[in-house]
């Protein structure tokens, strides 16, 4: 119980300091110091986003997610707040009250499951270092100075009975839910290998790293390890580290990324490993020769084909490609499943085009609406945004070599607002193939019909 209580420390440290990141963010030049293990005040923070929380807090998902299609975004204020029920940290339907009970519980987990790696492989507790690289010294002095004042404050604080009984019955929980879980200890070390060489190149340039910030390097790498240690069927994979930094740089708390993180690599994980990958790339192509066959046909041959200079694009969500806040911005867009929510409300449009052609007495006009492919997820069409959007130096392009010089020189430099019109009407129009003939030939005698579909079906993009 020890460690626990020590932990619980840190806990109440976090909530006295006052660091929400609800009202600290990214973009906050302030801001230098190294996140706190968990931000409980978080759980009963509000969203002002119109009609997207009740009274006691629990949140309409479809809501939230159509207000962050519709807006591009949440304002940074609310992003860590509104990332919480986005991926799944925190369910919707919760209440503030609920929230606040559920938080402590994912406290005491995390640090029983954080526990366990570390006795496992003391030596993993701290990060080698070689001397050369005076920022990750800097960082490892940041860290050790954020848990001894954790453990200073622990000391002189005074805790309720009703407290210390709470988090010995959810640390007496904890242990028992996890007392059956071991370790692959070669696998596992192997995975903090990987993770030592990843986490110091994670981007340092970002103002969430800058001084005191830089110890917020070994908070990624505690949360990367846990993940690794519990998740053995995915464990780290390169990547991950850039991904996982997003998380932490909005959440600003150890606790809440790791448990954001975890629920959205439930999901993606299958990206990081090459079967995943591989048939992502596919898609990428085959959505590409419905787009633009000609351009297609240039990227294909010579051995091109496999389309790997897209690969970064994909699996990290093109944090690179356009500047930081439009790329965090990018990646609530995609994670509201833009794509999946168009989709629904489109295939309301085609069901009551199947209902009127059900009581049709005109035989010759009942046919079956083409089915789009429901695999073409809204990422495949940015990618291809910005492949047509490039497309005269793509056709230059004669090797894989200079695909991946050209794409690399895009970092950076792309516009948001303009790539995800252009994604959106690709995406229109491609629906609009897959329905065109069906249209075309049932709606010939009765053209308003014809128009009103196509009038629902461009009527759920935001298009301006």
């Amino acid at each position: 119980m020890e460690e626990v209580i020590t932990d619980t420390g840190k806990l109440l440290q976090a909530a006295g300091e006052e660091r929400s990141p609800v009202s600290q963010q990214p973009d906050d030049r302030c801001r230098r110091r190294v996140a706190a293990v968990s931000c409980p005040a978080l759980s009963a923070e509000r969203l002002t986003l119109p009609g997207v929380m009740d009274t006691e807090g629990r949140v309409d998902e479809s809501r939230l997610r159509m207000h962050i299609l519709k807006n591009g975004g949440v304002s940074p204020p609310e992003r860590g707040l509104a990332w919480c029920f986005l991926f799944g940290m925190y369910p919707c339907s919760s209440t503030a009250l609920e929230r606040s009970l559920l938080h402590e519980q994912l406290v005491v987990r995390y640090l029983v499951m954080r526990r366990k790696w570390r006795r496992f492989i003391p030596s993993a507790v701290q990060i080698q270092l070689n001397g050369t690289d005076a920022e990750l010294v800097a960082a490892l002095g940041y860290f050790e100075q954020r848990e001894a004042q954790a453990r200073a404050q622990q000391q002189t604080q005074d805790q309720s009975e009703e407290l210390k009984d709470r988090w010995t019955f959810l640390e007496l929980q904890a242990q028992i839910l996890f007392e059956r879980v071991t370790f692959d200890q070669e696998e596992l070390q192997e995975a903090i290998r990987i993770i030592d060489k990843d986490v110091p190149r994670t981007n340092r340039d970002l103002n969430y790293y800058q001084n005191e910030g830089l110890g917020n390097l070994l908070v990624l790498r505690d949360i990367l390890i846990t993940y690794a240690a519990f998740h053995p069927e995915v464990s780290y994979a390169q990547g991950m580290n850039d991904l996982c930094s997003r998380f932490l740089e909005v959440l600003d708390s150890e606790v809440d990324t790791f448990w954001s993180f975890s629920c959205y690599m439930e999901k993606f994980s299958r990206d990081f490993r090459a079967d995943g990958l591989h048939r992502k790339l596919e898609l990428e192509a085959a959505l590409l020769k419905e787009l633009d066959p000609p351009l297609f046909s240039h990227l294909v041959k010579d051995g091109m084909e496999s389309f790997t200079f897209c690969h970064r694009w994909l699996l990290l969500g093109f944090q690179r490609e356009f500047e930081h806040s439009d790329a965090l911005r990018l990646f609530e867009i995609l994670s509201s499943d833009h794509l999946e929510l168009i989709s629904q409300q489109l295939d309301r449009a085609r069901y009551q085009e199947r209902l009127s052609q059900k009581y049709c007495t005109d035989d010759s006009s009942k046919s079956d609406l083409q089915a789009f492919n429901t695999d073409f997820t809204f990422e495949l069409f940015i990618c291809a945004a910005i492949l047509l959007d490039n497309r005269e130096s793509l056709l230059r392009c004669q090797d894989d070599v200079q695909l991946i010089q050209f794409t690399s020189s895009l970092q950076g430099t792309l516009d948001l607002n303009s790539t995800l019109q252009k994604a959106e009407s690709h995406f229109f129009n491609y629906c609009k193939r897959c329905a065109w003939d069906h249209m075309q030939e049932r709606c010939r005698a009765n053209s308003s019909k014809h128009e009103d579909f196509f009038y629902q079906l461009r009527s759920l993009f935001i298009l301006k």
